[in-house]
């Protein structure tokens, strides 16, 4: 088994912009990195069509485009970029242990996890065919929600992000539909408060979504059911945005690092350190706040840093131990 064990500076479990930005930096500090891409390669952005909101991009960017330019300039400095996914991990001894797709174990002096977190989607055909299109459905407000200006959309969730996404959308649409499938919000009182309070958002409480309508390549509306009266509803609409929270992709870390009580990763405020020295985090893994392109590639860079820092005072440390 030892002669399959592959030894590593610096590891990046996952890629999108954190992964990406840590591996540029990583790279550039001369630490040799290791990038796995993981079962989405790029991450969530490539599930977007149009990135208008990051710096650079003056005529704006595809998802995909972007994150295939960021793997080129990675590579570029030397980024050993690998299709694979992390499967297990030991992070309880000095030396990290990772296992790539169950076979490949690496030890590795410094891991980067930038596994991001999955929008969770009502699970509907319509609404899947429409998300892969890029015709209207999306799990982003903020993201998205220029493209829809002047225009009607629906949004389906009950909670606070639910609550700020609907209030986000009704400074740019025309009017905002928001689907609660239960009698009462999830959400905090002021939270539900500015969504009742603002004129062009529509509330249908015990109400959830049938299908979303298109004509195959965009969304046109959605049918809505009542689940008291049975009624069904046909709602005109552009977007569909769906704000039913995320999961971050942090299962196999749940044994050795410090997790909220919803999986996301806690680090070190001010950092990207996590409970375990030499392990790191950035992105979406551990951000539920704000979640955006531009946020994920900082703290990507913050992880390389703290990384390179890391195994600078370390190899410090040894130097020091020799000479006395």
């Amino acid at each position: 088994m030892s002669d399959t064990i592959e030894k590593i500076k610096c590891l990046i479990i996952g890629s999108g912009p954190a992964g990406y930005t840590a591996a540029i930096y990583a790279a550039r500090a001369n630490m040799y990195p290791v990038l796995y891409q993981g079962t989405q390669p790029g991450g969530q952005l490539t599930t977007t069509n149009e990135v208008e909101n990051f710096p650079g991009y003056q005529d704006g960017i595809s998802g995909p485009e972007m994150m295939i330019e960021l793997q080129k300039q990675a590579e570029r400095f030397g980024t050993d970029v690998r299709d694979g996914w992390a499967t297990k991990v030991d992070f309880s001894g000095d030396v990290h242990k990772v296992w790539i797709n169950d076979t490949k174990e690496i030890h590795c002096e410094t891991v980067i996890i930038s596994t991001g977190a999955s929008a969770k989607y009502l699970g509907l055909p319509s609404e899947q065919h429409y998300l892969q299109m890029g015709g209207g459905v999306s799990a982003c407000a903020v993201c998205d929600g220029f493209f829809y200006r002047n225009q009607e959309v629906v949004i389906v969730g009950a909670g606070d992000s639910a609550c700020e996404e609907a209030h986000y959308l009704s400074k740019l649409c025309k009017k905002v539909t928001m689907l609660v499938r239960s009698e009462k919000f999830r959400a905090s009182k002021i939270m539900e408060e500015r969504v009742r309070k603002t004129e062009n958002i529509e509330i249908l409480l015990h109400t959830e979504t049938e299908e979303v309508l298109g004509d195959g390549n965009v969304v046109t509306g959605v049918l809505a059911k009542n689940k008291t009266t049975g009624e069904i509803k046909e709602i005109p609409a552009t977007g569909f945005f769906v704000a039913i929270g995320h999961k971050p992709n942090t299962d196999i870390f749940k044994d050795y690092l410090t997790l909220d009580e919803t999986g996301y990763i806690i680090n070190e405020p001010g950092t990207a350190k996590t409970n375990v020295p030499g392990v790191f985090v950035g992105g979406d893994a551990a951000d539920h706040v704000y979640r955006q392109a531009v946020t994920a590639a900082g703290t990507g860079c913050m992880a390389a840093l703290d990384a390179e820092r890391y195994l600078a005072a370390k190899e410090y440390a040894t130097k020091e131990y020799i000479n006395n």
